[in-house]
């Protein structure tokens, strides 16, 4: 990948990271329940799991899902599935509460976060399918295959990391209204969850 390339790859990937998804919707969530810094937990996970989900592609995965439609099938009701899961979970969560110095009471541990963030990522076929149209169009075959996939990876994760970072931000200095939405908020998140977890199977 040249320099002009990887220019443009840049700028697709920017406008990609800006798209709302499953997991800027988790460091949305995250960010206002659990503080920005615990949110780098979430965002992690879901860094490594795009890392998987392109590696996957660059392997020829995504041809085989296009060619095998119960393959596609059953990973699209797996994901879907899991982020109806997400969706119940928060809708079920008790609201934020603050103690006297303004950090959440209630956290969760960050094991769990990291394994949503990766699981919301590796779990969304639409992702591989997407990365195996999308990486292909920036390679350049007289050049080793790896030695770009790091480059492409390692791009797109530090751009959606950042782009999730600030969201978990943002989001974060709502942390105060929560206390008057009481449970508004979760079952808001919860509720787009369950919507985006029952529109994946049926989306074509």
């Amino acid at each position: 990948m040249d320099g002009d390339s990887w220019l443009i790859y840049l700028l697709a990937v920017t406008g990609l990271s800006l798209t709302p998804g499953p997991n800027s919707l988790l460091a949305l969530s995250h960010g206002a329940l659990h503080g920005p810094r615990r949110a780098l937990l979430t965002i992690a996970g879901g860094a490594v799991g795009f890392i998987l989900v392109m590696a996957l592609s660059m392997a020829g995965i995504s041809a085989l899902l296009q060619a095998s439609a119960q393959a596609l099938t059953a990973m699209k009701l797996i994901g879907g599935g899991y982020l109806i899961l997400l969706g119940v979970q928060l809708w079920r969560a008790p609201p934020l509460q603050l103690d006297g110095g303004g950090g959440a009471i209630v956290r969760e541990a960050g094991l769990r976060l990291f394994a949503q963030g990766f699981l919301a990522a590796a779990t969304n076929p639409k992702v591989l399918l997407f990365y195996g149209a999308f990486l292909p169009q920036f390679v350049d075959p007289a050049r080793p295959i790896v030695g770009q996939f790091v480059v492409m990876a390692a791009t797109f994760t530090v751009i959606e990391a950042l782009v999730e970072y600030h969201i978990a931000r943002l989001a974060d200095r709502i942390r105060p209204w929560l206390r008057q939405s009481g449970r508004r908020f979760n079952r808001a998140c919860g509720s787009l969850f369950m919507l985006l977890g029952a529109a994946l199977p049926i989306a074509r």
